[in-house]
């Protein structure tokens, strides 16, 4: 028997500007970390942007999102996670005057969420620092992006004060560790890169996203504002306790992002790391006071679980989504080598609310793969997708169980609802969507969208709330 969810929870799907909107250089747009980076999160930067960067024109929802929001509805989608392109509004990020066209261009399409009743969940900085931030103050290495920053959510809180409740300051932020270019606007080689100055910049976040949480209650004490980590579980590979305390010591990693925005103060045990790193964190005066700003929920994305050893001998690099670990010999794995876990998501919502007992918000999960558009017997261009059905299903069936365990769970947004660029790779072979984008990797394609097998599941899913799902 399916597990009840609670009434109100928010069903929907997420995306992110850099990956969808295309549009790079129109209306005003500056250029982003993202523009010159063509292979994805880890991949080489170029010069300029380049043709081959599938991101430039994304699936083009700079120019349709009203048919894809519509999708959304048909669905029945109550949320919609997006984000805002900064440099959609400050094209250079130290701009003094934010750029009117790409403020109006959010206005349109939270104006259209509202006409469906989709409640917009917006991300305020999904991995895409304005370039120029990144050339000129090598990111948030420097401080002065704290300010930046400031300016930025004061005109965005403002300006949508009306439309838009649910924020998320910094996509996954803990991904910085892994990904300082993509993740922090970083622009030093990750190689050449000082543990001093990544935890400085680290710092520099933490201190900026505590100052939007403050100006957002100061604008309107309706908003309700979250961190967003990469959500990864580590499971000792055996039961060895060096084994143990190195899985404490890699989920410490991650969770340390969330622990200073939730309890709004560094950690005790981030203490020993930076002694036995020689990182000492210039605290500006008035920096502890501002981290006391805390969320109001905590978010987090869901691909995968890891593992952890002390035995470097059976260390071997899984594939993941920007962390990679120990594989699990207990999973199967996706195409392309994320393992698999329904029960992790279970996992990862009690150790977040035993930790915190703040509301959390899946805001991303999803399966990546490789659809065939195909013809069905009706005539109809679509996708039989069963293995995306299933994967959603089992990891849906543990959030009621966690549900039921008495976590506090808002809302669950699948990644990439729509098939967009990839992350990781760039690419748009690797399919997360309930709509199927007739694009490919070597830009042919009609935009054309089409629905998968998975859309009337999701469809009955929320209608349902939850009862349709098959344990």
């Amino acid at each position: 028997m399916a597990k009840n969810f609670p009434d109100g929870f928010l069903w929907g799907g997420a995306v992110a500007a850099n990956q969808c909107e295309g549009a790079y250089n129109e209306d005003g747009k500056g250029l982003s970390t993202q523009d010159i980076a063509p292979r994805g999160i880890m991949g080489p930067i170029t010069e300029e942007p380049t043709e081959d960067n599938m991101k430039l024109i994304g699936i083009d929802f700079y120019h349709r999102y009203k048919e894809d929001v519509k999708l959304f509805a048909e669905m029945g989608f109550k949320t919609f996670r997006t984000s805002i392109a900064w440099s959609r509004i400050f094209p250079n990020g130290d701009d003094k005057e934010p750029n009117e066209k790409g403020l109006q261009f959010y206005d349109d399409l939270f104006d259209e969420c509202l006409k469906y009743g989709i409640e917009p969940l917006v991300t305020i900085s999904h991995y895409e620092t304005p370039l120029a931030l990144a050339k000129n103050y090598d990111g948030w290495v420097n401080r002065k992006l704290i300010g930046f920053f400031e300016n930025y959510v004061t005109i965005i809180f403002n300006r949508y004060k009306d439309k838009v409740k649910y924020w998320l300051t910094f996509n996954e932020i803990n991904s910085v560790l892994h990904a300082p270019y993509m993740s922090g606007g970083i622009f030093t080689d990750k190689e050449k890169l000082s543990k001093q100055d990544l935890y400085q910049a680290i710092h520099h976040e933490l201190v900026a996203s505590a100052k939007a949480v403050k100006i957002a209650h100061e604008i309107n004490p309706e908003f309700k504002v979250g961190c967003m980590i990469l959500g990864v579980p580590n499971y000792p590979l055996t039961s060895h306790p060096s084994d143990v305390l190195e899985a404490v010591k890699q989920d410490r990693e991650n969770l340390y992002f969330a622990d200073v925005h939730v309890r709004g103060a560094y950690p005790k045990y981030m203490d020993r790391y930076f002694k036995a790193n020689n990182i000492k964190i210039q605290m500006e005066p008035g920096d502890e006071e501002i981290l006391k700003n805390t969320v109001d929920f905590i978010s987090f994305s869901y691909y995968m679980s890891s593992c952890a050893t002390a035995d470097e001998e059976k260390k071997k690099t899984g594939a993941g989504n920007i962390i990679s670990g120990v594989p699990n010999p207990y999973l199967e794995a996706s195409e392309w080598g994320w393992q698999i876990d329904p029960q992790g998501l279970r996992y990862m919502l009690n150790l977040l609310y035993d930790r915190y007992q703040k509301p959390l918000f899946i805001v991303e999960n999803g399966l990546g793969a490789k659809d065939e558009l195909i013809v069905d017997e009706k005539g109809n261009k679509t996708v039989i997708d069963d293995y995306r059905i299933k994967y959603l299903n089992d990891h849906l069936v543990q959030v009621g169980e966690a549900i039921e365990d008495g976590v506090e769970v808002m809302g669950y947004t699948t990644w990439g609802c729509i098939d967009l660029v990839s992350a990781s790779t760039a690419e748009l072979r690797k399919r997360y969507g309930f709509i199927y984008v007739d694009r490919n990797d070597d830009g042919t394609g009609t935009l054309e969208r089409y629905k998968k097998k998975s859309f009337d599941w999701y469809k009955e899913v929320i209608a349902t709330n939850g009862k349709s799902l098959v344990e």
